[in-house]
């Protein structure tokens, strides 16, 4: 994870960056982090309709993980994300890292919610094309304690968007990942899909001050960089998003700033050189109820509270 990067696009292919590490100031040029949906656009009455299903894929089929779906960000990437219970006519919501924050990565133990926000996000077609911009109403939710995530609400409906643009969100799936599944990580920032499987779970992954718990371990071939950050992780079989990338160790270095270290039950310290990290996302949908709405009071929900 690094601070906002304030160089140019020029400089960021120069010096590189983590995939934590991609999240510059909101009007800087950083890196970004995006993830293809394996559920491509759906077209027709959709729009129209009002209830779940209208955001659904046809029933046993999943679609090659593409862009599409998937948004830029000034500073990161991220994706237009629904929950199984969300409905047409929902507000939108659009899913990406705590430390992407336009206001600047939160402390440890610090939790947002609720604040007014103007953020535009570029919505992508399934080759990575830009089709329109997307824009918040708030942030609904973000936070680098024990997860590293940030949820907004646009100022349309799932419903408005797929009529105009015929795009429909990504599925945030309700069940932890598997280990050995096939994943996607995918960057609308840099327009570039990693393939790799999910090689396991870390118990704690300690990053500087801050701690993220049960974090999904990549195998070496996703080997994401700066400008990954907020990506969706999909599965490739379900096409649902089971995490959201957000770091990698660097150097080989132990628990510091863009090198984060796993620590087990037994507080035994492992250094993964090269290897990146995602934060799992089957737990956010517990914590909202009809309408899109966030209550962190509801039975089930453990995201970390204000």
């Amino acid at each position: 994870m690094k601070k906002p990067l304030i160089g140019t696009f020029a400089a960021l292919l120069l010096a590189g960056a983590t995939a934590l590490a991609g999240a510059p100031a909101a009007t800087a040029a950083g890196t970004a982090t995006t993830a293809a949906t394996a559920i491509t656009a759906a077209t027709g009455g959709a729009a129209a309709a009002t209830g779940a299903d209208a955001l659904s894929p046809q029933a046993g089929k999943v679609a090659a993980v593409t862009f599409a779906g998937t948004v830029a960000l000034s500073n990161c990437s991220g994706s237009l994300v629904r929950f199984p219970s969300s409905t047409a006519n929902d507000p939108a919501l659009v899913l990406s890292n705590g430390h992407c924050l336009e206001s600047g990565m939160p402390g440890p133990g610090q939790v947002v919610v609720n604040q007014a926000s103007s953020r535009s996000f570029t919505l992508l077609n399934a080759s990575g094309g830009s089709l329109g911009t997307l824009r918040a109403s708030k942030m609904v939710y973000g936070t680098m304690t024990d997860t590293d995530v940030s949820i907004y609400q646009l100022n349309t409906t799932y419903a408005a968007i797929q009529s105009r643009y015929g795009i429909a969100p990504l599925t945030v799936a309700a069940t932890h990942p598997v280990q050995g599944s096939s994943i996607k990580v995918v960057s609308g920032y840099w327009k570039k899909i990693y393939s790799c499987s999910a090689d396991g779970f870390a118990y704690r992954l300690k990053e500087a001050d801050w701690t993220f718990k049960d974090s999904l371990r990549y195998t070496s071939t996703c080997n994401v960089i700066g400008g990954t950050s907020g990506s969706p992780v999909v599965d490739a079989n379900s096409g649902q998003v089971v995490a959201v990338n957000n770091t990698t160790n660097e150097d080989g270095q132990r628990c510091t700033l863009n090198n984060p270290c796993e620590v087990d039950q037994n507080g035994t310290v492992t250094v993964r050189r090269g290897i990146g990290y995602a934060q799992e996302t089957y737990i956010i949908p517990g914590c909202f109820t009809t309408g899109n709405k966030l209550d962190l009071t509801k039975a089930g929900c453990t995201l970390p509270r204000p």
